[in-house]
């Protein structure tokens, strides 16, 4: 089982690849900006 293993892996891989080559990296959520305290004199 250890060969079929090694060679899903591979496919998987291949197909990844393919995939972001045809239409890109997967999209990467965008990161929420983090509050940041401020101090308000007036």
């Amino acid at each position: 089982m250890g060969l079929v293993d090694q060679i899903l892996d591979r496919l998987q891989d291949l197909a990844r690849r393919l995939i972001e080559a045809l239409f890109g990296p997967e999209a990467q959520p965008e990161p929420e900006p983090i509050p940041v305290p401020v101090r308000d004199r007036r």
